[in-house]
């Protein structure tokens, strides 16, 4: 059964693999990096690509390919947490919402509503800002103006199921509100919600390295990439391998983690047409 479904769904085969190559080098970054990301050697600042240096060094000296295998652990860490936070926090909102309504509606739908209002970015640096340049205040950042999706997406089926007739009976012979959502609304809706999630990744991966390339999120020295395009641009005629090999781990990263998702939603989703 197994074999034939892999066999079936040869996308999601193919970039779950992928996914799990990309998540094993974050894994054992230690074990794959021929040096230490941190160690600067001012005599090599700006070698070029060959020798002891694979991907050449930066301005310090640094062996560029460590520093890329270890922005995979750093950029992959950060982005499932920001997933994480603002599918957590966006359905139990969106829940409530559609639930209870009323005031409660009201109130979170506002809110939503006025993050929605701004320019998702502008905000985010605009929070982060005013947090300090971190990487923990740039998933706060972020989240603050993303959860409203998921927020907006679960209140709609909530109100969708809430109509169904056996929440109705469910009311009517005293089920505690509690064991309803954890009992049918929650089952009905997670599915949806979680290929939401999947198809995030990328996207929240480049949220991320966006903020850290303006300076508001991964701050020196740590091996990131958004920051390791930012540290390059100064050199882009003189050394254009500092954004050239951090510039297609993000491509290709957030590429498999697009299509993956998408190869998830094709599997879950039950609308799909098989």
């Amino acid at each position: 059964m197994r074999l034939n479904f892999f066999r079936t769904h040869k996308q999601f085969t193919i970039f779950a693999l992928l996914a799990l190559l990309v998540i094993g080098v974050a894994i054992f970054a230690p074990l794959l990096a021929p040096m230490n990301p941190l160690e600067a050697s001012m005599d090599d600042s700006l070698q070029p690509p060959g020798g002891k240096y694979l991907c050449g060094a930066d301005k310090f000296g640094r062996d560029v390919l460590s520093r890329v295998i270890y922005g995979t652990r750093t950029s992959l860490v950060m982005a499932l947490c920001l997933v994480a936070v603002i599918f957590v926090i966006g359905t139990v909102l969106g829940i409530l919402a559609g639930y209870f309504g009323g005031i409660v509606d009201g109130v979170i739908m506002r809110l939503a509503d006025m993050m929605i209002s701004f320019p998702g970015l502008v905000l985010a640096i605009a929070i982060a800002g005013l947090l300090g340049p971190n990487m923990v205040n740039a998933i706060i950042a972020i989240s603050a103006v993303s959860w409203t999706k998921y927020a907006r997406l679960a209140r709609s089926m909530v109100l969708k199921i809430k109509g169904c007739l056996y929440i109705e009976a469910a009311v009517t012979i005293g089920t505690r509100t509690f064991d309803i959502l954890r009992r049918y609304i929650l089952p009905n809706m997670i599915t949806t919600m979680i290929v939401t999630a999947a198809t995030d990744i990328g996207t929240m991966m480049l949220e991320i390295a966006g903020l850290s390339f303006l300076g508001f999120g991964a701050q020196a020295p740590t091996p990131e990439w958004g920051l390791m395009l930012n540290e390059g641009r100064t050199y882009l005629a003189k050394a254009p391998w500092l954004m050239i090999y951090p510039g297609l781990a993000i491509v290709i990263v957030v590429v498999i983690f697009n299509m993956l998702g998408d190869s998830i939603r094709d599997i879950l989703d039950p609308k799909q047409e098989p």
